[in-house]
């Protein structure tokens, strides 16, 4: 069945799923460096799955549900697509992970299904969310909303954390109801204009930057930054010499870059500037923090200005101060600190405006009852606390607190909440209510709007641009990357403010529902210029800022830039001629080159008109080498059938008087875009260059090398002419004296066949003629001296072959801790062949231990630079090369850890990690159990035991699984501890207290949570802390209940009384009062999820968090940013 409608949407339901949003919220693009190791073929699994695209009746509507069944859910281990559905024109389909691209939640994306068959440029805009449909109650039905540019680049984006797998495949929670899940995707699509047919320079007068792999958050800063005109100057200004490189200069790399913004008609890289940062290509890969990364960079600068010409610049452009003062109420005593900003952090959560979050931010704050100020001289105090500003910049960053850190989920979430921004800012408003007494009134503290960095995403990754008015006219200009257009206003500002957007719908009549999407695009940092500083700030730049060594640089490579540009448009016009002389086989084989002769794009080359006679092209090699034209002959080179590339016969005179353009036709019809020659040289006795003699037909040129098995060194000793019916005995003088040799050594000889896929080399019979031996032009013969009878043992690689297949199969790995992904421990020259026992034999050797099976290695994700989530298993792979590949890339990295216990006893265990809590100290310890992946939970608990400190030698311990705060399940002693995963829930074991052995008939056991309630305006329900069970007896009241636990969890008296108890069910709390008996509340038995039934204690969490004070706004997945040099 195929149906279609506008997507109804509950809005009860979508504020819920905004909550879950808000807490798991990561859209972006799927990872493909990160896919499941192995092969990943484009067969989707097989699955027995229902599609349908829910509509009545509409043309492709451009916005549409569609609903994918999957049945067999739990089977399926590959990802997943779903049938194609069509929406606003475009061919679209579901990408699943139904055990998480290498997490452990859900993975799950839209996809352009028809990318590959698209036009070059293609590109598309949707918005849309996906939902995994809760089957028992709707209102649980997990939803999340996003919108993207799709393109080439970015053919499909989505979710890797949906949702935790644990949550999904618990068959209690609704989401797998008869191993059947149904997903829906609501698709609105956007038409937008050919993204890549786009002149930014022509349109606009501006270009872009070019994004590195996740540096469009760079980009936006840096065009915000240079078109500050003053800050652009500033940097021009910095001293650099003309010896300075910009890869190591911070300065030189920034006057580079805003340079070619200034001057360059096309978009301009930022690779010079990161490598000056002293970044690699993984931090360009990483996405950061744009106002970390603002102050960082401004520190860095301010720091390099010092002593120079615009020293305090910086400070100048964006240097503030604001007082902080206590002022006591009853007494005279205040206390002030001056503190200076470079950037103020506004609320955006609670706060309309800006205005709003100026509001909050001198907002007083009263000291009082148990939180007074202790002043000096007058002991504890009743004061007001509060922040007014002295002074404001000429150049105001106000960074917007988009992300904030969610104390409850222990967790960042970003504030997609409504805020506006205007466009003048009156920071004098109200009588100056937000300066201090010392600020200096005659300053008009009047702002205009210069740049919007807008972030588009949530808090686990999205993508960075900028708005920008770079005169301060009415006409704003976007920046995302390498593309900059025109846009209005209303753009820039009022779609930036966030919030949620209504679609309008196509098909009105079928259902009034709006059609509602949150709107993930929002203002993140404002720049604003005062009125009174503008002409200052907004100044000319030209020429003359720039010093003249960089003019004089960048101008060159600028007409490099163009020579290269001219030339490539010249192409078609030229053929690149490349000569290998006797020279180049001379310097390369033995150090970069063992095999065939020579390396083409390593000699010297030629750039000829096709038109040019090949006569007048010999002119000019003689020109180059000194060689005379009639000293000359060329040889055509050939690739043969097994891949080896030799000399294979001399032009003939006729094919001389060709032009080049026809030589190279004739030359190599696969390799047509350039010209190969050997060039033959014939010497006389005076060492002078003679005319080449005719060569016969019966005549062979063969080259020869030479190897010494003693320093395993092979080398090139020049080529000779042979008769085809001549023995190679007949030569043996001749050979020796090539190698240097005296004329009486007795030598070996061996043809060298191919190299590719193995190795061969042959032995050659001195007494069998050439011809009969098969050689021909261009072959090549290797020799060296006989070994002596026993010396074969002395070297490791006595003969050529063996020489040969050892540097075909040589292999340099960098070993890496695998604790310390990022640094090269050690290096080890192996063999490609080298079997797994070889590896780790070989590592152990090097770290001196002694049992090489205590070594697991992990092998190299080439795309993300980062260990492969699984290590390898012991044995798993035949041999070396097989460690180091990676899809189609080959890396010399492996990592490497040691184990406690051999890998194939480990792999034979079942590790789990339970946390013990003890009955009686206040303290939780961590065990590693290690058991035989047979056992059971008895035998955990039994091993536990001999590892714990009990309260008393009788004690019973009891395994559970706790996930989010809550008990889910308590192990039976008889399960298979292989079924028990603790990758997603955490393993609890403890003592089964007393009174829960005899239960009465009338006694019940049931669960007690902590909880809080969220401050907004749902107040939502969150958990944490440990949960426990308490047995309630029949008519007790809540009044006893109450002082058990308090003795149970020893809560001092002050505290408890704050405490609040509720029966919740399904997260609905009912508030108790001390009277009420609580076991009426638990009745029934048979409830849907019996942890959804538990008493409440409603109480603040005052357990430490993990630390996160460093940058609050960072987002949870990044690293600090660091500029190195």
């Amino acid at each position: 069945m195929t149906t279609m409608t506008p997507p109804p949407l509950d809005q009860q339901q979508q504020q819920q799923q905004q909550q879950q949003q808000e807490q798991h919220e990561d859209e972006m693009l799927v990872p493909h460096s990160d896919l499941p190791e192995g092969p990943q073929p484009m067969e989707i699994a097989q699955a027995e799955s229902l599609n349908t695209l829910d509509a009545s009746v509409v043309d492709d509507p451009p916005s549409a549900r569609f609903t994918w069944t999957i049945d067999n859910f739990s089977r399926l281990t590959k990802k997943l697509y779903s049938d194609v559905f069509s929406v606003g024109g475009y061919k679209w389909r579901i990408l699943i992970f139904p055990k998480g691209n290498n997490v452990d939640h859900l993975s799950m994306y839209v996809d352009v299904a028809d990318s590959t068959a698209l036009p070059y440029g293609w590109s598309r805009y949707a918005q849309f969310s996906l939902t995994v449909v809760n089957q028992i109650h709707s209102k649980y039905s997990i939803r999340k909303e996003t919108q993207h540019q799709f393109n080439a680049r970015e053919s499909d984006w989505g979710f890797t954390n949906f949702m935790l797998l644990a949550e999904l495949y618990d068959p209690t929670r609704g989401y797998l109801v008869n191993d059947t899940c149904i997903v829906e995707a609501d698709v609105a699509v956007r038409k937008d204009l050919d993204y890549w047919s786009h002149d930014s320079k022509k349109e606009t007068g501006y270009v872009g930057l070019k994004n590195q792999g996740a540096t469009c958050y760079m980009n936006s800063l840096l065009q915000t930054l240079y078109h500050i005109s003053y800050f652009r100057k500033a940097v021009y200004h910095m001293p650099t010499t003309e010896n300075d490189m910009p890869s190591g200069s911070i300065p030189l790399a920034l006057q580079s870059l805003f340079y070619k913004l200034q001057y360059s008609d096309t978009s301009v890289a930022t690779k010079e500037l990161t490598k000056s940062f002293g970044w690699d290509t993984y931090d360009s890969f990483m996405q950061h923090d744009v106002q970390e990364l603002n102050r960082v960079l401004c520190e860095k600068l301010e720091d390099k200005m010092k002593g120079t010409v615009v020293e305090g610049t910086i400070q100048q452009l964006f240097e503030g101060h604001h007082m902080n003062y206590i002022e006591c109420i009853n007494v005279d005593y205040k206390s002030t600190r001056k503190e200076s900003f470079y950037d103020l952090q506004l609320d955006v959560k609670g706060c309309k405006d800006v205005y709003a979050s100026f509001n909050k931010y001198v907002e007083v704050e009263r000291l009082e009852g148990d939180n007074k100020y202790h002043a000096e001289q007058y002991g504890l105090q009743d004061a007001r606390k509060g922040v007014l500003f002295i002074d404001f910049p000429p150049v105001l960053q106000l960074q917007l607190k988009r992300f904030e850190y969610d104390f409850m989920r222990d967790s960042m979430v970003k504030i997609n909440d409504r805020y506006e921004f205007p466009l003048q800012l009156d920071l004098d408003r109200d009588n100056g209510k937000y300066l201090s007494p010392q600020a200096d009134r005659s300053i008009r503290n009047l702002y205009t709007l210069h740049s919007v960095l807008v972030h588009s995403g949530g808090v686990h990754g999205g993508h960075y641009y900028a708005y920008i008015r770079p005169t301060l006219s009415n006409q704003w200009f976007k920046f995302d990357d390498e593309r900059v257009t025109k846009e209005d206003i209303k753009r820039a500002l009022e779609e930036q403010y966030g919030g949620e957007e209504e679609l309008p719908h196509t098909n009105p009549g079928y259902n009034n529902s709006p059609f509602k999407f949150t709107k993930y695009s929002n203002a993140y940092m404002l720049v604003y210029i005062r009125e009174c500083d503008k002409d200052k700030i907004i100044c000319n730049v030209d020429e003359k800022d720039i010093a003249e060594h960089l003019r004089i640089r960048l101008k060159k490579e600028q007409e490099e830039k163009e020579l290269k540009r001219k030339e490539k448009a010249e192409a078609h016009l030229y053929t690149i001629i490349k000569v290998a002389r006797d020279e180049d086989l001379r310097k390369q084989i033995g150090n970069d080159l063992f095999f065939d002769l020579v390396d083409h794009d390593k000699v010297q080359s030629f750039r000829i008109q096709k038109q040019m006679p090949f006569i007048l092209f010999k002119e000019e090699v003689a020109k180059e080498f000194g060689i005379p034209v009639q000293c000359q002959r060329f040889w055509l080179w050939a690739k043969r059938q097994n891949h080896t590339y030799r000399p294979n016969r001399p032009l003939t005179p006729q094919e001389e008087t060709q032009t080049v353009g026809q030589l190279r036709e004739v030359s190599n019809k696969a390799n047509n875009a350039e010209l190969r020659l050997f060039l033959e040289l014939e010497m006389g006795q005076d060492l002078r260059p003679i005319p080449p003699p005719e060569k016969s037909k019966e005549e062979l040129l063969l080259f020869f090398k030479v190897y010494e098995p003693s320093i395993e060194k092979l080398r090139y000793v020049g080529r000779l002419f042979v008769m085809g019916g001549g023995k190679p005995v007949d030569m043996l003088t001749k050979l020796n004296e090539m190698a240097g040799y005296a004329p009486d050594v007795e030598i070996e000889l061996f043809e060298e066949i191919k190299f590719e896929p193995h190795v061969m080399c042959e032995h050659v019979d001195k007494k069998s003629s050439f011809r009969d031996s098969q050689l021909e032009d261009g072959d090549i013969i290797c020799f060296q001296k006989r070994p002596q009878t026993g010396s074969e043992e002395q070297y490791r690689y006595p003969h050529v072959p063996s020489f040969l297949e050892y540097v075909h199969s040589r292999q340099v790995v960098r070993f890496r801790f695998l604790e310390r992904p990022k640094e090269d421990e050690f290096n080890l020259e192996l063999s490609k062949l080298h079997t797994y026992d070889d590896v780790v034999g070989r590592v152990a050797q090097h770290l001196r231990i002694n049992d090489p099976s205590k070594i697991r290695l992990t092998s190299h994700n080439c795309y993300s630079q980062q260990p492969k989530p699984q290590p390898i298993k012991y044995r798993g792979v035949e041999r070396l090369s097989d460690m180091l590949i990676h899809y189609n890339q080959t890396s010399d990295i492996l990592y490497y850890e040691v184990l406690d216990i051999p890998l194939p006893e480990l792999q034979c265990l079942k590790t789990l990690k339970i946390a013990f809590h003890h009955a009686t100290k206040d303290e939780v310890v961590i065990h590693t159990i290690r058991l035989p992946k047979h056992s059971t939970v008895a035998d955990v608990i039994n091993d536990l035991k001999s590892k714990v400190d009990l309260s008393h030698a009788d004690a019973e311990l009891r395994l559970l699984e706790v996930f989010y705060h809550k008990i889910y399940k308590i192990f039976s002693l008889s399960e298979k501890i292989d079924n028990i995963n603790d990758q997603y829930w955490t393993l609890r074991a403890e003592e089964i207290p007393e009174e829960e052995k005899n239960l009465g008939p009338h006694d019940r056991l049931i669960h007690v949570y902590h909880f809080l309630k969220d401050p907004v305006p749902n107040q939502q329900v969150q958990n944490f802390g440990d949960p426990f069970f308490l047995v309630i007896h029949e008519g007790e009241m809540l009044a006893e209940v109450k002082l058990r636990i308090q003795k149970k969890l020893q809560v001092p008296d002050e505290d408890f009384s704050k405490w609040k108890f509720a029966f919740l069910s399904l997260g609905r709390p009912e508030y108790l009062q001390d009277s009420d008996v609580v076991s009426t509340r638990f009745q029934r038995r048979d409830i849907y999820g019996a942890w959804e039934q538990y008493l409440g204690l409603e109480h603040t969490d005052n357990a430490p968090k993990r630390s996160y004070a460093a940058n609050q706004n960072r987002h949870i997945y990044e690293k600090p940013v660091k500029i190195y040099n």
